[in-house]
């Protein structure tokens, strides 16, 4: 385990709401308690255990939906993950997160995520990179010179790019805008475009516009894609070729077949699967029938703070699961820098943060 946290890792599949320490959310959630917004005593339990049942996990989600509609918690929470994963050596990661209206509190779409900008602008424990190269904006971004390191003393430095979510419960037009939205902050280092949310809610074909518009904007695009059995879905979803997909636990011989010559990145989150009873056991993960026909995979989170993980835990998980060893450990981390969103200089680095990492790591 401590060898996988020294290790650098990108990480491509992570929710900003579903990443929330378990300290800050006990410590919101009992202010909201104090203030009769919610009832504390039923959702402390839930908070303080790690290893929560899907009910629980769900439970959680909800608390969180209360509390991610303020503009102050929304920038708290993203100072405080992309912290987390840059303490671990995570080198690279693309943060997405479902912009919220509230109406009653002045908050759009818009704000949301200026709430988040303000949260990786705050950040000062570490080197935030979040702007594209190039990008000559009036914004105080921390220097973007210092090398990550992986054992020593000096500011770990983390790359930070941010992908807009589309949820499964909006209309076409909220679809629309939230790609819009995703345009006019490209150069603040918004790189793409999710479709995420419960997977039996919507229509395919109610997102499908927003995401063509995103794809022709040369947006990029990351699909959850066969979270449920869904046959007409994910063969579409196949079909407009995304660059990366979420997930694929249920997918039949053809759907693998197509997935597979199409050769579109998967992010894999084991622990997610297993908690949600996605996947009923890690021994029939499709992690390994990927693995072993050399289909490009990534190990994600997915939700660290809710399904009680990190991104070092998963690549441990892997490696005890399937019998993977450092050197293929390692690969498989560095591989990953093929998969990114972000502009090419940023792959060039991440690339010369592996080559240096490869020699003072006993791979």
């Amino acid at each position: 385990m401590e060898w996988c946290v020294s290790m650098p890792k990108i990480e491509l599949h992570a929710h900003l709401n579903g990443s929330i320490r378990d300290s800050t959310l006990l410590e919101i959630a009992r202010g909201l308690g104090e203030k009769g917004v919610i009832v504390f005593s039923d959702v402390e339990h839930v908070i303080r255990k790690s290893d929560r049942t899907l009910h629980e996990v769900f439970k959680l989600f909800d608390l969180i939906h209360v509390i991610t509609t303020d503009h102050k918690t929304v920038t708290r929470i993203t100072k405080e993950v992309v912290e987390d994963f840059a303490y671990e050596n995570v080198v690279y990661l693309e943060l997405r997160t479902t912009p919220k209206k509230n109406d009653s509190i002045g908050m759009s779409k818009r704000s949301y995520m200026e709430a988040v900008l303000e949260g990786l602008r705050t950040i000062t424990v570490v080197d935030v990179d979040f702007v594209p190269h190039g990008m000559n904006v009036s914004i105080p971004v921390t220097n973007m010179n210092v090398d990550n390191t992986f054992n020593g003393t000096s500011k770990k430095k983390i790359y930070v790019r941010l992908l807009l979510s589309i949820d499964r419960r909006e209309s076409t037009e909220a679809a629309l805008e939230t790609v819009k939205l995703a345009l006019e902050m490209r150069d603040l280092g918004v790189v793409g475009i999710d479709l995420s949310g419960n997977p039996i809610m919507g229509q395919w074909n109610t997102f499908l516009p927003a995401l063509e518009f995103a794809k022709e904007q040369g947006l990029q695009i990351t699909l959850h894609c066969g979270e449920v059995p869904n046959k007409k879905e994910i063969q579409s979803m196949l079909g407009f070729l995304p660059h990366r997909i979420g997930h694929a636990c249920c997918f039949e011989e053809e759907e693998w077949r197509k997935l597979k010559s199409s050769e579109i990145p998967v992010e894999i989150c084991l622990t997610s699967n297993i908690r949600t009873e996605t996947i009923s056991s890690i021994d029939i993960h499709h992690f390994v029938d990927l693995y072993n026909a050399k289909h490009p995979i990534v190990l994600c989170t997915d939700d660290s703070g809710v399904f009680s993980t990190t991104l070092s835990q998963e690549y441990h998980l892997a490696a005890s699961a399937f019998d993977l060893g450092k050197r293929e450990l390692f690969q498989l981390a560095k591989t990953a820098v093929n998969f990114i969103f972000a502009e090419g200089e940023v792959k060039q680095d991440l690339e010369d943060i592996f080559c240096l990492a490869e020699n003072k790591l006993d791979v």
